[in-house]
């Protein structure tokens, strides 16, 4: 055999080695894309996204898109080549993977995680879009878990309410905790509830049962603790349902909240416009930053949007790289972006508080 042909074969070997080396290596790596886009106003998987019964509702135009960012799995091993394509792709982002599920957290548990937070970013954009319309809205303490094993575990129930602790009224969640930490490990402590299946009585009974604390053993400071999650439950005075699957976090909240005031008001907030954005959502109406801020801008510019309601946290970082044709507007609550749709319905684009980066 030539000798030419010989280096030639051998190289070529050599090459398929490595390439599949590659192939075949896993790297510690995850990928994060662009995701679906939904418009909180409109329908998504044959399913009206925000549905509102028990209320008068109004028609509503234009687009208020929550965004989303797509993930490989928790237990997906990205290889080599393509964690190499990632890096050299504009539209999506490789990122260690303990980024996105830290201390080896398994699939199953970050969708459980993901399922809690987009539920409670629900509950919140509810609250905040009712309060912003001057609606009131009730609430009450429950016990929101039972630690197994925990001096309550058979006598609180998750559901429970939560009237008193040691004869003081509860009206927040983090006051249960307080007051069980007055006393020290061994002590006595009263709680006034009333059981999750008596609540929708007229008038529901009062049980009043004592627990004994005991020692924490968790990461916190030793205190007495019972074993116990309080939480708090909301009482909207008309239904509220938000139907959108195969979406988890909390990210939506400020959409969510927005499409609902939208809904429940005559006219149109956008007026027409194409808005689209991100962000978590409190109780009181205040906009968090989320992640992934780049490839949430440009997943919403490819569908078309023309605005892009940004945290204001998240501004510095999306301000590096706007997809042509987007303006960012920066919010930092739920105020500021009914503010924002209200220049941008009036066509003031000038008035509109940019990002910068």
């Amino acid at each position: 055999m030539p000798r030419r042909t010989a280096t030639l074969i051998a190289s070529t070997l050599t090459l398929i080695a490595l390439l599949c080396v590659a192939l075949l290596t896993p790297t510690p790596y995850a990928e994060m894309s662009p995701g679906p886009t939904v418009n909180t106003l409109g329908d998504y998987g044959g399913d009206t996204v925000i549905q509102i019964s028990g209320h008068p509702t109004y028609p509503a135009t234009g687009h208020l898109n929550m965004t989303t960012v797509r993930v490989t799995g928790a237990d997906y091993d990205m290889n080599l080549v393509e964690a190499v394509m990632g890096w050299a792709r504009h539209d999506d982002k490789v990122v260690e993977h303990d980024t996105l599920y830290p201390q080896g957290q398994t699939a199953e548990q970050a969708d459980q995680e993901n399922a809690e937070e987009f539920s409670q970013s629900q509950d919140s954009a509810k609250v905040a879009a009712l309060r912003e319309l001057h609606i009131p809205v009730q609430s009450r303490v429950i016990v929101a878990a039972v630690v197994k094993g925990g001096a309550a575990e058979g006598t609180l129930h998750a559901g429970d309410v939560i009237k008193a602790v040691d004869g003081t009224a509860v009206t927040q969640a983090d006051q249960v905790a307080t007051l069980v930490t007055k006393h020290k490990p061994g002590e006595k402590v009263a709680f006034a509830i009333v059981r999750a299946a008596d609540v929708k009585q007229k008038t529901p009974p009062v049980q009043h049962l004592t627990l004994t604390t005991r020692t924490s053993h968790d990461s916190g400071p030793t205190r007495a603790v019972v074993g116990i999650q309080a939480g708090i439950e909301h009482l909207f005075p008309f239904s509220i349902d938000i139907k959108l699957a195969d979406v988890g976090g909390p990210s939506a909240g400020t959409m969510f909240a927005l499409g609902i005031v939208d809904k429940l008001t005559p006219g149109s907030l956008t007026g027409g416009h194409f808005v689209a954005g991100t962000g978590t959502i409190d109780d009181n109406g205040n906009v968090g930053p989320i992640g992934g801020i780049s490839l949430k801008t440009i997943g919403a510019r490819d569908k078309g949007a023309q605005f892009f309601l940004t945290p204001a946290d998240n501004c510095e970082e999306a301000a590096k790289d706007v997809p042509k044709g987007l303006t960012l507007v920066k919010v930092k609550t739920l105020d500021d972006a009914m503010a924002a749709l209200a220049d941008i319905k009036s066509g003031d684009d000038k008035a509109l508080p940019s990002c910068k980066s």
